[in-house]
C-alpha cells in the first residue's frame, strides 16, 4: 500500500480554517446553507459526507453557524465539534499506520472503531487489510460498501480491481482498470498505473 495515500479529506486549506483541510465540496455547502440543507434532506450527500462537513464547518472561524444549531450555542460546539474531528484524524492516522505495518487485525479494529464505517476512505482501507489477510469476502463487503459512499473513490476501484485480478478474472480487473482511467481523466495516475503494472506485468504492491 501506497505510504503516500492521502489522509482524509486531503484538500486545500480553506482562508480562515486555522489549517484545518475543507474539501471543496464542504466550502460549496458552507458557502450556500440552503443548498446543504437541501443535501442533507434529499439524501444528495452520504451520512458521513454530511458528519464530516458539519464538523469542518464548525472550525473555519467566521464561517455560517453549523446547521440547526442555535447561535448562542456556536462557541461550545465548535469547541466540541473541533475536538470530535481531531480525535477521529488521530484515529484515522494511527489505524492507517498499522496498515502500512502490515498489522491487519489491528488495523481493522482500529478503522471500526472510529466509528465512520460509511466514509469511503475507512471502508477501503478495512476492504484492503480483509484482502490482505486473505479474507476476499468480507473484503468484497467493505469496497462495495466504499464505493456505495462514494462511487467515485478511485482508490477503491483500483483496489478492487486488484481483487479480481487476485481471484483470476483478469477481464474484470480490466473493466475496473477503464473506470479508474475515467475517473482519473487519464492514464497517469497512481491508481491507473499501479492496477496497470499488476494486471499485465503481475506487479502487485497493493
Amino acid at each position: 500500500m501506497r505510504s503516500s495515500a492521502p489522509e482524509p479529506n486531503e484538500t486545500n486549506t480553506a482562508p480562515g480554517a486555522t489549517g484545518w483541510l475543507m474539501p471543496t465540496w464542504v466550502q460549496s455547502l458552507q458557502d450556500t446553507p440552503s443548498k446543504a440543507r437541501s443535501c442533507r434532506s434529499s439524501g444528495a450527500l452520504p451520512p458521513w459526507k454530511v458528519t464530516v462537513a458539519r464538523l469542518l464547518a464548525a472550525t473555519s472561524n467566521g464561517d455560517p453557524v453549523p446547521w440547526g444549531r442555535p447561535p448562542t450555542r456556536k462557541k461550545k460546539n465548535d469547541q466540541q465539534s473541533q475536538q470530535e474531528y481531531q480525535e477521529y484524524i488521530d484515529g484515522y492516522k494511527a489505524a492507517r499506520a498499522l496498515v502500512l505495518d502490515g498489522k491487519y487485525e489491528g488495523a481493522i479494529q482500529a478503522f471500526r472503531a472510529l466509528g465512520h464505517d460509511d466514509s469511503a476512505e475507512v471502508a477501503n482501507y478495512v476492504g484492503y487489510a480483509y484482502r490482505k489477510l486473505g479474507d476476499y469476502e468480507l473484503s468484497k463487503v467493505w469496497y462495495d460498501r466504499a464505493l456505495a459512499a462514494d462511487p467515485e473513490h478511485v482508490r477503491t476501484w483500483e483496489y478492487y480491481g486488484l481483487w479480481h485480478l487476485e481471484q483470476g478474472n483478469k477481464l474484470k480487473a480490466h473493466d475496473f482498470l477503464e473506470k479508474v482511467h475515467a475517473l482519473c481523466g487519464n492514464t497517469t495516475c497512481q491508481e491507473y498505473v499501479d492496477l496497470k503494472a499488476a494486471i499485465e506485468d503481475g506487479r502487485n504492491s497493493y
